[in-house]
């Protein structure tokens, strides 16, 4: 007797939720991509040094954190990053010739605020015309949102041993 109508309860549910999770999905491979994006742009602002971009990517305060592959380049905090990136990549003997990320892994926490990544770089240029590169680079960091767009908290770069 109340078969039928039980049925039809549990397909509209199934079906419910099955739309919820594709939903969810979508949002998700929304969020990863739009993570992505500031990645890449974090990197690929140096070849028209569109200091605008690289700013728009990262944590405007004293949160702000890079590991470098050698010791005595640590940067903590955004004052000492717009100092490095003016010193470095502003410099007029500094030039971004190209980039490839590969292996790029996003992990997005449940709570959408928070996101990680992984990554292996090679980034090229030039130092007063003489090649210099960083190639297979290990790059990870953290991400956060803020105001409502994704923004990198943290970075480590490394060279496996």
């Amino acid at each position: 007797m109340f078969v039928r109508p039980l049925k039809a309860m549990v397909v509209l549910v199934t079906f419910h939720l099955a739309a919820c999770v594709a939903a969810q999905d979508l949002r998700l491979d929304s969020e990863r991509a739009a993570i992505q994006e500031v990645l890449r742009s974090s990197i690929d602002w140096a070849v028209n040094k569109d200091t605008l971009l690289l700013y728009s990517t990262v944590a405007d305060d004293s949160s702000f954190f890079i590991y470098h592959p050698d010791s005595t380049s640590t940067i903590v905090g955004i004052d000492s990053f717009r100092q490095m990136v003016t010193e470095v990549f502003l410099n007029p003997a500094f030039r971004a010739t190209g980039s490839e990320l590969r292996d790029l892994r996003v992990f997005i926490a449940r709570s959408r605020t928070v996101a990680w990544f992984s990554a292996i770089l090679d980034d090229h240029g030039e130092w007063d015309g003489t090649p210099i590169s960083w190639i297979n680079v290990r790059w990870t960091g953290v991400l956060e949102r803020r105001h409502g767009r994704w923004v990198i908290v943290q970075m480590h770069f490394s060279f496996a041993a």
